[in-house]
């Protein structure tokens, strides 16, 4: 999944990201940044490197004979530059000049996706590969190859490995993945070497962490300026516990997207029903959880509160069980009408979101859900959902 708009990516496919960085500076859009302007420099290199990159080869024909011929002849890895792991602390446009870089990427196929995501999807993969080919041993070549088969360029926002089930495949996915050509441009708050550092399964992670030193060049950006300041106070989305401090710091969230609105209560209808909503103002609304999810609700009713208000503040999410099963169920509903409508929520919860659901039917499913949460948090999609709510007041105001 992209976050570049095609036709922009389209015009500016014959320059590279150096060229458009200068300018943006030109044009007042970006501040003259040396950090950034190295990496970006950097990333240029790679942009010329990937317009000479000779095409994969055309998929071979022939009959039994040349088809065998084939298996026993080795077959040399596709030439492929080396890739990039621009890492540096928040807000020092890791995102902005990855996104950049791959706008304007000289390559036909590739993809730019939130590495959470992207291990959502690989795991679903594999559990259809699995489904589908009963007698597979081993899922990740092929997974590997449709993937390589659709992007020759992969750039992941915000790389990080929190879950042991992620560790244990990486190594052998993104081998595969190099051997078929594939480059790979990742953004990351952590040095390759602090990846999944300190937690059960550590020692067997290390050949992942060799791997992305061998095939990836590390590029620190560490800005002294911070472009996030004045959001910096946005970044904790979620907050634990729910108790007097968190409930004060959701009240300043709310007053500063209600943009000097007063906060009332609002009723919304729509297709013959309607949802009663604790406080809005602007572009924000806030719910106690309770009544939000406390009674039987559907994706309709979600996805119509989604696209009315681009932020949602929500009060005392508490842990649930088996005896919660239906407050799980609605939960997740509700994320998924954010995640998919590009929502800002922020909330007060009892838990960490992998700690919310953790026994009952349906807890398995909630995976999901956390990782979603997860990428809800991040940098760019708080970037995003900021100008989607300043843009949204400006056409509700008068």
């Amino acid at each position: 999944m992209t976050y570049i708009n095609k036709d922009e990516a389209s015009s500016l496919s014959g320059r590279g990201p150096l060229a458009v960085y200068r300018e943006r500076i030109a044009s007042g859009d970006l501040k003259n940044d040396p950090d950034q302007a190295r990496v970006v420099d950097r990333l240029d290199q790679l942009w010329h490197e990937l317009a000479t990159m000779p095409p994969p080869a055309p998929p071979a024909k022939g009959g039994l004979l040349a088809g065998l011929a084939r298996r026993l002849k080795p077959q040399a890895p596709p030439q492929r530059p080396r890739g990039l792991y621009i890492v540096g602390r928040v807000g020092r446009g890791k995102t902005m000049v990855m996104d950049l870089f791959f706008s304007c990427a000289p390559v036909q196929k590739k993809e730019r996706i939130h590495f959470l995501r992207f291990m959502q999807d690989v795991h679903q993969k594999l559990h259809d590969l699995k489904a589908a080919n009963p007698g597979m041993t081993d899922p990740i070549p092929p997974l590997a190859a449709a993937i390589a088969a659709r992007a020759r360029l992969l750039c992941f926002d915000e790389f990080q490995v929190n879950d042991i089930a992620d560790a244990m495949i990486l190594g052998r996915l993104f081998e595969a993945l190099f051997a078929q050509g594939v480059v790979i441009v990742a953004t990351s708050n952590t040095e390759p070497g602090e990846l999944f550092q300190n937690r059960p399964g550590a020692d067997a992670f290390k050949p992942f962490i060799a791997i992305i030193r061998r095939e990836l060049d590390t590029v620190e950006l560490d800005s002294q300026r911070d472009y996030r300041r004045g959001r910096q106070q946005d970044r904790e989305t979620w907050l634990v516990p729910a108790d007097a401090q968190a409930r004060a710091r959701l009240d300043a969230i709310f007053t500063r997207y209600a943009e000097g609105e007063k906060a009332a209560p609002v009723t919304l209808e729509f297709s013959g029903r309607t949802f009663e909503v604790d406080q809005a103002a602007g572009s924000v609304a806030r719910f106690d959880f309770n009544s939000l999810c406390g009674t039987p609700r559907g994706p309709n009713d979600y996805l119509a509160l989604a696209r009315r208000f681009p932020v949602l503040i929500i009060d005392g999410i508490p842990s649930m069980g088996q005896d919660e099963a239906n407050l799980a169920r609605r939960f997740i509903t509700l994320v998924d009408a954010l995640y998919d409508n590009g929502n800002l929520l922020f909330a007060s919860a009892e838990a960490a979101p992998d700690q919310l659901f953790t026994t009952g039917e349906g807890s398995d499913a909630f995976a999901r859900t956390a990782s979603r949460l997860a990428e809800m948090g991040s940098e760019s999609w708080l970037a995003r959902g900021a100008a989607a709510a300043q843009a949204a007041h400006r056409l509700s105001t008068p």
